[in-house]
């Protein structure tokens, strides 16, 4: 995993193993792609943390779909917390490739098969995802990765 070195926020940054569990425990990700005027777009988004790689599964009739398909740099935020020293979270940064068909309508594709079980049942409850023929999929295999762990600070 690229983990970027961080000067100022080592002592609070995510290891490895913590940044994984984060990602696969959390629902919502915003996603900030670039418009054609350069202008950033910022939506929120569903996601699935499989195999070092951020799948995104977006509406293929969306801005962000059209602007990922002009231009695949993407920055990717993860967080949680509410009060300042709950507060956690990683930025993913990087380009997206487009993976499967588009829409997708559950065409039998190998590289697919486990993301789109392990996103059933994350968000569905299912062992297998319904296609509505509207989402496609985008795979961010993260070339800068930076993390924070506020909670962390109560130790140092």
């Amino acid at each position: 995993m690229p983990v970027t070195p961080q000067r100022r926020g080592r002592r609070i940054m995510m290891t490895p193993g913590e940044l994984d569990a984060f990602l696969a425990g959390r629902r919502t990700c915003r996603v900030a792609t670039v418009s054609a005027d350069g202008a950033p777009h910022a939506s929120a988004l569903w996601f699935l943390w499989e195999g070092g790689a951020l799948w995104l599964y977006s509406l293929v009739r969306s801005r962000r779909w059209n602007q990922l398909g002009r231009d695949p740099r993407v920055a990717v935020v993860v967080d949680s917390g509410e009060e300042y020293g709950e507060l956690r979270g990683a930025e993913l940064a990087g380009r997206v490739e487009f993976v499967g068909e588009a829409p997708r309508t559950g065409r039998p594709c190998a590289e697919l098969a486990a993301v789109e079980k392990a996103f059933a049942r994350k968000y569905f409850g299912l062992d297998e995802l319904p296609h509505d023929g509207r989402h496609a999929w985008a795979r961010l295999v993260p070339e800068r990765i930076v993390s924070w762990d506020f909670r962390k600070l109560g130790s140092l």
